[in-house]
């Protein structure tokens, strides 16, 4: 019987989250929509693994966040922060696969009672989108770590098109760095659960893997196939 993945709904390029899984990936799973618009938390019961999906900034009443600061949207989502917040925690009940990309990242440290830096203003050169397409960068991966087991890889490059981050001073409960951008360790790019005892897998990232250019590379292929490997053993 094939599994099945709920993709979170976004507003923001939710084709390409669809398009990631090619047909041999369908052979073994499918995807279902859950949508904090349709409200559609029965879905939720019906899915084998999650993947939280970029697009607009959490609200910062969930973080104690400014209310007003540089590049904020014009309108937050609320419902989306707290439907996604049942996904996650329904992820973590259950101990079901999960993978956070860019927002997902951000939420998945905020609901760890984390914070975020709300614009990296100068700093943000090398990762806010221009004209719709991701900047490039690159990482280099902790030793030690889930996403270095996955993409066995200790540096590469990856896409970009965000203006928030998760705050290096205040890190989610059980959450630890796995990737930062290079050069120096001032933006996070990838976190995981510190203490991995009784949970399932669970990867962050900042960057979208669903849309790498290089579909072979190894931190979007790997990332995929690991999470699928989660999904259906």
């Amino acid at each position: 019987m094939k599994k099945t993945i709920g993709i979170s709904f976004t507003t923001t390029n939710l084709s390409n989250y669809w398009s990631w899984f090619t047909p041999e990936d369908l052979q073994n799973v499918v995807l279902i929509d859950l949508s904090f618009q349709k409200n559609n938390v029965d879905d939720l019961y019906k899915c084998d693994g999650f993947i939280l999906t970029g697009g607009v900034d959490i609200h910062p009443a969930l973080y104690g966040g400014a209310k007003d600061y540089e590049n904020r949207p014009a309108e937050f989502q609320v419902e989306r922060d707290y439907f996604e917040e049942k996904i996650f925690t329904y992820s973590q009940d259950r101990r079901k696969p999960l993978l956070g990309l860019c927002r997902g990242l951000q939420l998945v440290n905020v609901l760890q009672r984390g914070r975020l830096i709300q614009d990296l203003a100068s700093n943000n050169l090398q990762h806010r989108s221009e004209d719709n397409v991701d900047r490039e960068h690159a990482v280099t991966v902790e030793n030690d770590t889930l996403l270095h087991r996955v993409t066995a890889m200790r540096s590469g490059t990856v896409n970009s098109a965000h203006h928030q981050v998760a705050d290096p001073n205040a890190i989610g409960d059980n959450l630890r760095v796995n990737a930062y951008s290079y050069p120096g360790k001032e933006i996070i790019e990838g976190l995981e659960f510190d203490d991995k005892t009784n949970k399932a897998f669970m990867l962050c990232v900042q960057w979208h893997p669903e849309r790498i250019r290089d579909r072979q590379n190894p931190f979007a292929i790997n990332i995929k196939n690991r999470f699928l490997e989660a999904v259906t053993e």
